[in-house]
C-alpha cells in the first residue's frame, strides 16, 4: 500500500501512517525501532531495498530522507516537503515513508524527523553515501543512539578513517567494520587451535579499501606486533599471513567467495568467507545498539601509528640482529618477554659509563 503526500507535514505524515495500518488490518505497531537512511535521490533505491531485506530480522519504520537542492534561487526559497507511505507488501515487515525536502526545510531536517520517530524505541542513523565527518554532532545524527556510516563509499577512505577516529563518539560504527567480521572470527578461532607467539603480520588487500586498514589496526592493536600492510588486485581483502613461532597461519581468499586456511601441522581447509551484500551488513549493525568497544580501539589505533610499528620494529629488528619477537613485545606493552633483554640493557649502561673512563686513561 503506497500513500503519496504532496507539500504536505509531519503531522499529515503520521495520519497516514495511521489510516494506512487500520486499512491493512494491522493497527498495532510491532517494530523494534527507527531506521534514520539520510541519502541523496541517486542511492535511495539502493539503500531502500537493503533496508527493506534487513527489516525481515529487525522489523523496524524506516525514514529515507532525500535532501532535494534547488538550482534557482527562487525554488531554493521555496521549503516544501513530501512524502510517500509504503505500508504492507511495498514496506518489507514494517513502515516505510519516503522524505523529500525541497528548500529551506533541508537545513531543519531533523524537525521533520522527530515527530515520527517511534516513542521509546532506539533509533540508527545510517549515511549510505556521504556520511558527515562527525556523526554525532550532525543534526540528524543526534538523534540516533547508532550512526552508521561507509567509508568505503567515500573519495578518500584512509583520510575518512582519521576523520572518523579523531571525532569518534560512543554508538559510531562503520560498513567497513562490518564486512570484516567474518576474517576477524576465522583468525580468533584459528589461533584459539593453535596456542603460540605471533611475531608479525602481513594483511593483503585492494588499494583504498578501509576494511583492510580497519582489519590491520584491530590485528596490531590486539597481538602488539609489526602489521604489514601490501595491495592486491583484490576483491577487497585476499589473505592474512600471521608468522608465528610454530610456524605460518595463512587465510588466503582469491577469489571474493572461498578462502583457505593453512595451518602447520594441519590439513589445509576450505572456509566459506563470501563478499557479504549492504543488507547483510546492515542488519549485523542492527543486532547491537550499545557502543562497539572493539570498533573504537581499532579505529583509535591509527592508520598513522600503523606505519610508525611497521618502521620502528624494522629498525629494532635491524639493530637486534633479527630478533623480531623480542622487538615487537617490547615496544609494544614494555615488557621483557625474551628473558634476556635485561642482561643487553645492563651491558649498554655499562659501556656509557666505561667510556669516559677510557677517554681519560688514553689522555
Amino acid at each position: 500500500m503506497r500513500i503519496d503526500l504532496t507539500d504536505t507535514t509531519s503531522s499529515k505524515i503520521n495520519k497516514a501512517l495511521v489510516q494506512g495500518r487500520r486499512a491493512i488490518g494491522t493497527p498495532a505497531v510491532g517494530m523494534v525501532l527507527t531506521l534514520v537512511i539520510v541519502t541523496d535521490e541517486e542511492n535511495a533505491y539502493d539503500a531502500l531495498k537493503a533496508a527493506n531485506e534487513a527489516s525481515r530480522e529487525h522489523p523496524s519504520r524506516t525514514l529515507v530522507v532525500v535532501k532535494r537542492f534547488s538550482r534557482s534561487p527562487r525554488d531554493r526559497s521555496k521549503a516544501r516537503l513530501d512524502a510517500e507511505v509504503r505500508l504492507g507488501a511495498d514496506a518489507g515487515t514494517g513502515e516505510t515513508v519516503v522524505l523529500r525536502l525541497y528548500g529551506e526545510v533541508i537545513n531543519h531536517a531533523q524537525s521533520v524527523v522527530l515527530p515520527l520517530l517511534l516513542p521509546d524505541a532506539p533509533t540508527v542513523v545510517w549515511w549510505p553515501v556521504n556520511g558527515p565527518v562527525d556523526p554525532a554532532k550532525d543534526p540528524l545524527g543526534a538523534l540516533g543512539q547508532r550512526r552508521v556510516t561507509d567509508t568505503y563509499a567515500a573519495e578518500q577512505p584512509i583520510h575518512e578513517l582519521t576523520a572518523r577516529s579523531e571525532n569518534y563518539t560512543p554508538g559510531d560504527t562503520d560498513l567497513s567494520w562490518a564486512r570484516i567480521t567474518p576474517w576477524r572470527s576465522m583468525l580468533a578461532a584459528a589461533l584459539d587451535q593453535l596456542p603460540t607467539e605471533v611475531t608479525s603480520v602481513e594483511v593483503e588487500g585492494e588499494e583504498f579499501n578501509p576494511s583492510c586498514e580497519l582489519l590491520a589496526m584491530w590485528l596490531a592493536d590486539r597481538l602488539h606486533v609489526p602489521v604489514k600492510r601490501t595491495l592486491s588486485a583484490g576483491p577487497g581483502l585476499t589473505a592474512v599471513r600471521m608468522e608465528t613461532k610454530d610456524g605460518p597461519v595463512v587465510l588466503d581468499r582469491a577469489d571474493g567467495s572461498l578462502a583457505t586456511l593453512c595451518m602447520n601441522g594441519q590439513p589445509d581447509r576450505a572456509v566459506a568467507l563470501k563478499r557479504r551484500e549492504t543488507a547483510e551488513l546492515l542488519a549485523e549493525e542492527l543486532r547491537r545498539l550499545d557502543p562497539d568497544d572493539t570498533y573504537a580501539s581499532a579505529l583509535k589505533f591509527g592508520v598513522d601509528r600503523l606505519g610508525a610499528v611497521v618502521g620502528q620494529a624494522a629498525a629494532e629488528a635491524s639493530a637486534t640482529g633479527g630478533d623480531k619477537v623480542a622487538a615487537a613485545s617490547e615496544g609494544s606493552d614494555g615488557s621483557d618477554t625474551s628473558g634476556g633483554s635485561g642482561g643487553s640493557a645492563e651491558k649498554k649502561t655499562a659501556a656509557k659509563k666505561s667510556a669516559p673512563a677510557k677517554k681519560a686513561a688514553s689522555k
